[in-house]
């Protein structure tokens, strides 16, 4: 689906990250939007009317930015959190 090439020619799956040029809270919208190859507005405004009318989005966006990892990270927020509170109980 969303897919770009390497200096081999071979097609590269696109990772979902969480965006950390394009954000307004956790960059979770940028990132969906790039990983989609859609406008960042239009995964706003559906997260937006989500929260508004069912009151998932608030709950989805939140699950998103603990699941999915930023930019430039191996692992997701909650991973890093989870590891961090392992490593105090030692």
């Amino acid at each position: 689906m969303n897919t770009t090439t390497t200096d081999t020619g071979q097609p590269r799956a696109c990772q979902l990250r969480r965006s950390g040029d394009d954000k307004m809270l956790a960059g979770v919208a940028g990132g969906i939007a790039r990983y989609l190859n859609a406008d960042v507005t239009l995964v706003r405004v559906i997260i937006a009317a989500l929260a508004l009318f069912t009151g998932a989005g608030v709950a989805l966006y939140i699950a998103a930015w603990l699941l999915i990892p930023a930019d430039g990270q191996d692992q997701p927020a909650a991973a890093a959190r989870a590891a961090g509170c392992r490593d105090r109980s030692r």
